[in-house]
């Protein structure tokens, strides 16, 4: 099954180290996406980067920091994103929130097919 709608896409970067009532930040950001139905959410793990702070983040075996840059892609519909935007506030203390539009594709198999 194919279905087609404009939508919005979130990319929300921050450090690796960041966390949000305990948990991971994007533990926490992919469960909140959850609850509210979101279309698509997923983590990406970077090599190395820098954001708002300044501070080179990096991965790997030969640094003793593992505060790796992390990337979250979220897509949904205009309205879901609204709906989503203000939590966001809330739970990101220090990184970048950027929005765009996009046209998405989402193919599902149907029930039959499973």
């Amino acid at each position: 099954m194919k279905e087609q709608f404009s939508g919005r896409m979130v990319r929300v970067h921050f450090g690796e180290d960041d966390r949000w009532q305990g948990k991971p930040l994007y533990e926490a950001i992919v469960a909140r996406c959850k609850e509210l139905d979101i279309a698509e959410v997923i983590v990406f793990r970077g090599i190395e980067g820098f954001g708002s702070g300044s501070r080179i983040r990096r991965s790997g075996h030969w640094t003793f920091s593992k505060d790796a840059p992390i990337q979250l892609s979220i897509i949904d519909t205009d309205e879901q994103i609204a709906r989503l935007l203000p939590i966001l506030g809330t739970m990101v203390e220090e990184g970048l929130v950027a929005t765009s539009t996009v046209d998405a594709i989402r193919y599902r198999r149907s029930s039959a097919s499973s």
